[in-house]
């Protein structure tokens, strides 16, 4: 157990080490955002501030829920980088041909097209920003072309755009709407520029678009490569490593009855059973959020007719569907952990129960108060800065305005005080699985305290800056440190029912977590490669991307461990579907995570993936099919552990299981992942704009292919509901007997 813990330690010191290291190197090559743009004749282009403004203006009005910057965000509306840098493109070379040879550019002959091509090329790539001025100069045919897109924006956003599920009025300012598209610009011309003294742009060539150069780097081939060598080679150590593993999840002689009939339900056990019911009511809702956002995708401007987006547009349900999958999934394991609390000291901490019911009212206004806000923030209701504060922060997974952020962030410390004040004391006490309860309270700072990178960057930070902090909240977070708290949870419940020995589940538990975190830190790059990063982010990130999938490919064996224990005894048959819940978990780690994570992962795939309905295949397959998966399984174990002897109608939840796991395989298998297959074909052959254009989108193999989507999610929300009726019913039915202080066996 000392060595384990000596490398469990070096893994996270060397990780973050590594990953500060790269981080202070991105923050010193971000792309320069000029001060003003000017033309070669001395035209202010973009005045000072304005790209920064335009950010905001993007920020407010759903920022990456409303098409994507750099690749990221939502799927229905273009990438507005790829869609500026192609809609500039075909203006300036429109304009070539017309003042060369009188004819559209379309109608010249190849040879010709060829040296218009190479004379845009030669311009856009061209960085003739001034770092000692802060000037960035542009030709003017690149001034008109800004002025062009400009009208078609100020259209699109003024009008609305039912292609593009953009409601009309999402922004109908003249001075707001060329601030935002000179961000837009911004993002363009960084996208194709070379970076100084260097042939690739500041985002590595991203998107693909032929027209001005933006091929795949030479790095991204080179460390696809090397990538797919190291999961060969990580594979082949782990089966040696399994091979010779003398089996430390070693099982001990279970009880002949369930060592939790007859043990007190705690007040504060018992006061968990608000957090679940309101679990299930996000569920449903979160749901509804995404039926709702998956109908837009066909009918941008209503519902069956109904105008909807009058009243809730596009870029506030799917701001909700992706929220509310955090917000329950969380709460979910959040409550998992204050049900365990007490067993873990034995006994029941003095005002416990109040903690528990003021947490639970602080993530209420959370969950309340960012909604409103966003809504509020999208239909134009927040004067002034608020929006900032208390409505919509425009970036994907971390929407909710400044002020929900830091209550949500002092609820988690009252978790982790709550948590804390049970296994501080167990530390003290002769018995106890001391590795067990050390890695338990380890894994519940991380929760904790990594949610604070989402206050590190402020309403006018540089975007690659956001981008950084970002993905430590939502892969380090949602990724990491959860993923090692789920895998000690199980051992640790598993302990608890007495089928495998403490110390034996704390190795597992250890073992499991170094592994993961080895690749998973450091991995947090891969969401990075285009975002304004140098190359060294690409070729860490790419490395240990491919390192997150190799303790995946063993999951199976964690699964049949699972289903062994569930055998053990006879009473252990009561427990058989939340430990079929524990394998999806497993099996959607290595289809979710594991094959549909490393299919975008790998730099040249990601090229020309990312953004696409691939990404949509992993989200969902990895998010809910882990995560939410893993919620529901701890939901339904603290709902068993209240009243062990209880009778309960496994027909429901065996209908329940099978119907939630096939309804997402068929949502992902008959409409996602092959929409996302046919994008990325469009995406290499013709240019990444393209794959997200409404012209490709909305032909009739592709709406066909979207309606499909209907069979999967139906048979999801009719195992969904099913299982929110089996378990409010648990909840609301029958009563839980409590004794403060008695001590737990």
């Amino acid at each position: 157990m000392r060595k384990l813990w000596i490398i469990f330690a070096a893994v996270l010191l060397v990780s973050f080490a590594i990953l500060g290291l790269i981080g202070s190197e991105i923050f010193r090559q971000i792309p320069p955002i000029p001060n003003e743009v000017v033309s070669t004749d001395g035209t202010v282009i973009i005045p000072k501030e304005s790209i920064m403004d335009g950010q905001n203006v993007w920020q407010a009005m759903g920022g990456m829920q409303v098409g994507s910057i750099w690749g990221h965000g939502s799927y229905v509306a273009p990438d507005w980088t790829a869609d500026y840098l192609h809609r500039e493109a075909l203006f300036i070379l429109d304009e070539f041909a017309n003042n060369d040879f009188a004819q559209s550019y379309e109608a010249l002959p190849s040879e010709e097209q060829a040296k218009l091509r190479q004379r845009l090329q030669d311009m856009v790539r061209k960085n003739n920003y001034d770092a000692a001025s802060g000037r960035l100069t542009i030709e003017p045919v690149r001034a008109r072309a800004f002025e062009a897109n400009l009208i078609h924006y100020s259209d699109v956003f003024t009008n609305g755009n039912e292609d593009y599920a953009i409601q009309r009025n999402a922004q109908s300012d003249p001075v707001k709407l060329r601030h935002l598209t000179a961000f837009i610009f911004w993002t363009s011309w960084a996208s194709a520029a070379n970076r100084p003294d260097n042939t690739i742009s500041y985002t590595s060539n991203f998107p693909s678009e032929p027209l001005v150069g933006n091929v795949p780097t030479e790095s991204s081939i080179i460390w696809t490569g090397v990538s797919v060598i190291l999961l060969i080679a990580g594979i082949g150590m782990m089966v040696w490593f399994y091979a010779g593993w003398p089996g430390y999840h070693g099982s001990q002689n279970a009880p002949d009855t369930d060592p939790l009939i007859g043990q007190a339900v705690t007040p504060s056990q018992k006061a968990t059973v608000k957090y679940f019911i309101v679990v299930s009511l996000l569920f449903l809702l979160q749901i509804v959020m995404g039926i709702i956002t998956a109908h837009y995708g066909v009918e941008g401007g209503g519902f069956y007719g109904f105008p909807l987006s009058d009243y809730l547009p596009y870029v506030v349900t799917r701001t909700w569907h992706t929220q509310l999958g955090i917000f329950w999934i969380a709460t979910a394991w959040l409550a998992a952990g204050l049900y365990i609390a007490p067993y873990i000291c034995g006994y029941e901490p003095k005002f416990q129960r109040l903690g528990v019911n003021v947490l639970f009212g602080a993530l209420l206004v959370v969950v309340l108060g960012s909604m409103i806000g966003q809504w509020a923030s999208v239909m134009h209701l927040l004067p002034g800065d608020l929006w900032f504060w208390i409505g919509h922060q425009g970036y994907e997974y971390v929407d909710l305005g400044r002020l929900w952020q830091i209550a949500l962030f002092i609820g988690l410390i009252l978790w982790l005080f709550l948590i804390a004040r049970s296994a501080i004391p167990a530390l003290k006490q002769e018995g106890s699985s001391k590795s067990l309860i050390i890695l338990y309270l380890i894994t519940t700072a991380g929760i904790a305290f990594f949610y604070s990178p989402g206050l590190f960057w402020g309403m006018r930070s540089h975007l690659t800056v956001v981008e950084y902090w970002r993905w430590w909240v939502v892969h380090l977070w949602v990724e990491g440190f959860f993923e090692v708290f789920a895998t000690v949870v199980i051992a640790f419940l598993f302990a608890k029912l007495k089928v495998i020995d403490p110390v034996h589940a704390a190795y597992a538990a250890l073992l499991s977590g170094a592994i993961y975190l080895s690749g998973g830190i450091i991995g947090t790059l891969h969401h990075l490669y285009f975002a304004g990063t140098p190359t060294i982010a690409l070729a860490f990130g790419a490395v240990f991307s491919a390192l997150e999938i190799v303790p995946l490919v063993f999951v199976g064996y964690e699964a049949f461990e699972n289903i062994r224990h569930s055998q053990a005894r006879p009473w252990l048959q009561q427990y058989k579907w939340i430990v079929y819940f524990f394998v999806a978990v497993a099996f959607w780690n290595l289809v979710g995570a594991g094959v549909f994570g490393f299919m975008i992962n790998p730099p040249i795939a990601l090229y020309y993936m990312q953004g696409l309905n691939t990404t949509a295949v992993h989200a969902h397959g990895a998010l809910y099919g882990v995560y939410g998966t893993l919620g529901l399984a701890l939901m339904l174990f603290c709902l068993r552990a209240m009243q062990p002897e209880r009778k309960w109608n496994e027909k429901v939840l065996a209908i329940a299981f099978w119907t939630i796991n096939i309804g997402m395989l068929l949502e992902i298998l008959l409409s996602l992942l092959p929409i996302g297959l046919l994008q990325t074909y469009q995406s290499v052959s013709v240019g990444y704009w393209s794959a997200r254009s409404p012209e490709f989108m909305q032909t009739d193999l592709m709406e066909f292919l979207r309606w499909m989507r209907l069979f999967g999610d139906t048979i999801f929300a009719a195992g969904a509901i099913i299982f929110v009726w089996f378990a409010v019913k648990l909840m609301l039915t029958g009563r839980v007997e409590e004794k403060e202080g008695k001590k737990l066996p």
